[in-house]
């Protein structure tokens, strides 16, 4: 029996309240639009500043705000800090925009001994580098369940890194390490590199070296801050990460699955424990939120139409 098409259309609406709205209902805005993201307040300011013809949504208590930075239509939105966090508003802004690529800022931990607070970094490939097992600690030494597959990176005392497996894939498919921003975004990112000038002081305290732009190389992700110097040496050795945050490897993550071409830039705040003195994360927080920030704006008005 097949019903009339006026039938099928009364029966979805009242349907609609019960089962949520469908996919095509949930759109807040149908202009395509590049998502510029920080996880929280300090590093989103000057980006807020910079966007004209602002109109802002609140969904499930998160803001996101459309307009126009850098003559591109943009949508910018907070991710909160951590992993879940930005997964989670990374895909409520999928759902509800039309986002045509995904752009990080903020700030993040040096893990390169070769990088200086202040370095904005864009990393090639992101990495969650808290993915992992814990092992068993005997007197033979740390050892994992037989059916525990790791990354074969080297372990961190009990930690033993471990791949992602994505939704979909078969049994037996290689877990993911990596998950890589976009080349032709990263083409892009070179181009601006040179040409943008970054602060080299904050308040009355300066960086001793003037702060660059760097393109390339690992970073890595976890919902931890990391302030230990044995660590840092380990994230370099064993990930050859150049950086480390707390939400950028879970946004490439999402980005991959939504074919969403994905960067980030990262501007050091602080060594994530390799300074020789306290972190220095509060001291120069604005200043490299205000460099990622100087970088993405002119990022954005290179990016074609």
């Amino acid at each position: 029996m097949r019903l009339p098409a006026l039938v099928l259309a009364l029966l979805c609406l009242i349907a609609s309240p019960l089962f949520g709205s469908p996919a095509w209902a949930q759109r807040l805005d149908e202009t395509p639009r590049v998502a510029v993201i920080s996880a929280f307040p300090p590093e989103i300011v000057a980006l807020n500043a910079a966007t004209s013809q602002q109109k802002t949504f609140d969904v499930n208590g998160v803001t996101f705000m459309t307009g126009q930075l850098e003559g591109k239509p943009v949508v910018v939105f907070l991710s909160g800090v951590s992993m879940v966090n930005a997964a989670m508003t990374t895909q409520m802004a999928l759902d509800r925009f039309n986002i045509t690529r995904i752009v990080f800022s903020g700030i993040a931990g040096g893990v390169d001994e070769r990088l200086d607070i202040g370095d904005v970094v864009v990393a090639d490939q992101w990495a969650q580098n808290l993915e992992s097992a814990f092992a068993r600690e005997t007197d033979k030494g740390f050892e994992l369940a037989p059916s525990i597959r790791t990354a074969q990176l080297a372990n961190f005392g009990m930690i033993f890194p471990r791949g992602i497996h994505m939704p979909g894939d078969a049994l037996g498919a290689p877990a993911r390490v990596w998950f890589p921003a976009d080349p032709a975004l990263l083409d892009t990112a070179r181009e601006v590199a040179a040409q943008v000038a970054l602060q080299r002081c904050a308040a009355d305290k300066c960086l001793v070296h003037p702060p660059k732009v760097v393109v390339g190389g690992n970073g890595v992700s976890a919902p931890v801050f990391l302030d230990n110097a044995a660590y840092r040496k380990y994230l370099r050795a064993t990930f050859e990460a150049r950086v480390v945050d707390m939400e950028s490897a879970a946004v490439a993550h999402v980005a991959l699955v939504s074919k969403t071409p994905f960067i980030a830039f990262r501007s050091l705040s602080d060594l994530a424990g390799g300074g020789a003195g306290a972190n220095e994360m509060h001291t120069f927080m604005a200043l490299a939120s205000d460099n990622s920030a100087t970088v993405v704006k002119a990022f954005v008005k290179a990016l074609p139409n």
